[in-house]
């Protein structure tokens, strides 16, 4: 049995995957903490792990609200600016924190996501086993792989691997304050420098939530990247939802995320181009939405501030999403298909793979209108492909181990074994 400790960005899509594997780690006899900020706490300990608060003299009770509200107002080019400069103080507040919360609880080794890149540097620094895990799309910096920020499809051409190389020049550069401000503790603890950002260190693990069908046809992947299926169990707290309203018709069902989710222009949108149609709507916001505007919404949707995800994603036959990773891996678990409107960060590139694998359509946040979006809601619903290649990943995610093989490899990258090991110790990359 072993003390893991887990380094996350703080937003419900990391959380949330983090804190199922946490408690399949749990399950098997471990400690599991995360250090996160104090604003946090009750959401981690909700979700039936440990917690220990890290960022205090910086972020007062109540600052990470006001941080999520104004980050969800922004358009991609300013939320990749504002982003950046709540990064650099992360790693501020990583590498000042986290060491001494490790002395104090005892962590014997670090669970680190991909993008809190820095909880490598202090795994480094202290000498701890550490693993990556991308609960976002696994980010690979290599010149055949499109960046993760664009919409650009997977091409083993010359030509693409010097524009991918251009993009990720100016990611670095656009980054070079995260980096300056890693660096400058990577040169006090006598480690090498990064010379891009978001290129994981790790040796033993990296542990990606996407299933392998769910992937550009990506060459030579590194041995110990491990594409387990989501992360997911069942948590120990329940979401209520008002299932009499359902009314029986073709439910679509619509969500942008935890942090986008302020974006009203987009739910109504969404709203006006179901109206008339077949379809009950059903819209989780987040408490992104007032109470006057959803009642204002027209076509009279079902709107909720949470739904149980995957209970009604069962019963969906299309999802709208901000093509964040946990909406589509949580809609195709159930064969459904989507319509991505991507909004910033990682979100291009996943819909670049809604694109190639055929599981729906994608569009522009910019060209977008109510006539553009009902047509695509018709072709899809219509349309028997794009549920016949949604229920394909189904199978793909149905054949993986999730959190079960993400706690299997880090037991076994670590050494720290638990006391009810699965026996399913498949490798799947």
């Amino acid at each position: 049995m072993a003390h893991f400790g887990i380094i996350c960005p703080p937003y419900a899509g990391h959380i949330n995957p983090q804190a199922a594997l946490g408690r399949e780690l749990r399950s098997r006899g471990h400690n599991v903490t995360f250090l996160q900020i104090s604003d946090l706490e009750s959401k981690v300990r909700s979700q039936g792990v440990n917690f220990y608060p890290i960022g205090e003299a910086i972020y007062q009770p109540g600052s990470m609200a006001q941080t999520f509200a104004q980050l969800g107002k922004l358009s991609a080019i300013e939320a990749l600016k504002y982003s950046i400069d709540f990064c650099v103080q992360m790693v501020e507040i990583v590498c000042q924190d986290v060491p001494n919360a490790i002395a104090q609880t005892g962590i014997e080794a670090l669970i680190v996501d991909q993008l809190e890149i820095v909880g490598e540097t202090v795994a480094e620094h202290l000498n701890l086993p550490f693993v990556c895990v991308s609960c976002g799309q696994a980010i690979h910096r290599r010149i055949d792989v499109p960046p993760f920020f664009t919409s650009w499809s997977y091409q083993n051409a010359s030509w693409a691997k010097i524009r991918n190389q251009v993009a990720y020049y100016f990611l670095d550069r656009s980054c070079e304050p995260i980096l300056g401000a890693i660096n400058r503790y990577r040169q006090a603890w006598k480690l090498p420098n990064y010379n891009h950002i978001y290129a994981t260190n790790t040796r033993l693990a990296h542990i990606s939530q996407q299933p392998p069908a769910f992937e550009f046809p990506i060459n030579n992947l590194p041995s110990h990247l491990h594409y387990v299926g989501p992360l997911r169990n069942a948590a120990p707290n329940s979401v209520d939802f008002p299932y009499e309203k359902l009314t029986g018709q073709p439910m679509v069902y619509a969500s942008l995320g935890s942090v986008q989710n302020t974006k009203e222009d987009v739910f109504r949108c969404i709203a006006a181009a179901c109206e008339g149609l077949d379809v009950q709507l059903v819209i989780a916001h987040g408490g992104g939405m007032s109470a006057d505007t959803a009642r204002s919404l027209r076509g009279s949707p079902l709107v909720v501030e949470y739904a149980p995800q995957p209970d009604i994603l069962a019963h969906a036959s299309l999802t709208i999403t901000h093509a964040g990773m946990n909406t589509i891996l949580d809609s195709l678990s159930y064969g459904v298909p989507l319509i991505a409107i991507p909004i910033t960060f990682e979100q291009p590139g996943n819909g670049a793979r809604i694109c190639s694998t055929g599981v729906g359509k994608v569009l522009s946040l910019w060209k977008l209108n109510v006539d553009l979006l009902r047509d695509a809601i018709a072709q899809v619903l219509a349309e028997n492909s794009y549920k016949i290649n949604a229920r394909k990943i189904q199978q793909s995610i149905q054949q993986t181990g999730g959190a079960r093989q993400a706690a299997d490899i880090i037991e076994r990258v670590t050494g720290f074994s638990g006391s009810q090991t699965s026996d399913r110790l498949s490798v799947i990359t």
